[in-house]
């Protein structure tokens, strides 16, 4: 996809559903960036680690209508400064986190919207609950009072097939919907953060709500540093 960040930001805007949050992913990329994505009418911004988030943040303060969002690992130490952080963490990946999150945001003033992440298909390279796990895991969930436990995220392990990735969200949905209609407490289980650049056009088509792209607007990161 050619052009400018505007342009391809509105070229994205163009095949999604009103109703699907475009979530613009920051990692590696320049304040410079940001700002052109946000002039383009972007207001979530998706950052991977705690402390690039922190200084972006700090270079950003004047835009105060962005919503952050966590989409990388998060570590159970650094679980305070993503409540500082984030109105938004898709990655609690495990009932200890979740608990942890519950302790810790007790005495803020607006509960933090969760997302569980769950890992439908083996991915050594992933983090997340099995169906099974979760499944297993929800009475204790549901007693983590401080949490908006908003929906499910995934993410596609590499090299699926096209009908593969749409199984696999679908599937992903179809957990929700099992969760929302065999609990009496999950009704708010309603997003579903998943598609990245790659295949989010099939994320939708299988029932995304929330889509997280970076390379597709912003371009290839550059390579690691050592």
């Amino acid at each position: 996809m050619g052009g400018s960040i505007s342009a391809r930001i509105a070229q994205i805007r163009a095949t999604l559903p009103a109703s699907v949050r475009l979530i613009a992913v920051t990692k590696q990329v320049s304040i410079e960036a940001m700002r052109e994505a946000y002039v383009a009418g972007v207001r979530d911004f998706g950052e991977s680690r705690i402390q690039e988030a922190e200084f972006k943040q700090t270079q950003l303060h004047d835009l105060v209508d962005v919503n952050w969002h966590l989409i990388g690992h998060l570590q159970a130490n650094k679980a305070n400064k993503a409540l500082q952080l984030f109105q938004w963490i898709h990655s609690v990946d495990e009932l200890k986190l979740a608990q942890r999150l519950d302790r810790l945001a007790e005495n803020l003033p607006q509960k933090p919207n969760i997302c569980l992440q769950v890992k439908l298909l083996p991915d050594p390279n992933k983090y997340g609950w099995t169906v099974t796990e979760l499944l297993n895991d929800l009475p204790d969930l549901n007693q983590c009072k401080h949490l908006n436990i908003c929906g499910l995220m995934t993410i596609a392990p590499l090299d699926l097939s096209p009908s593969e990735l749409l199984n696999l969200f679908q599937a992903t949905r179809n957990l929700a919907d099992k969760i929302r209609s065999q609990t009496n407490t999950y009704h708010s289980l309603q997003e579903l953060s998943m598609g990245m650049s790659g295949d989010y056009q099939i994320a939708v088509a299988a029932g995304a709500t929330m889509v997280r792209l970076g390379r597709i607007i912003f371009g290839d990161r550059p390579p690691a540093k050592d």
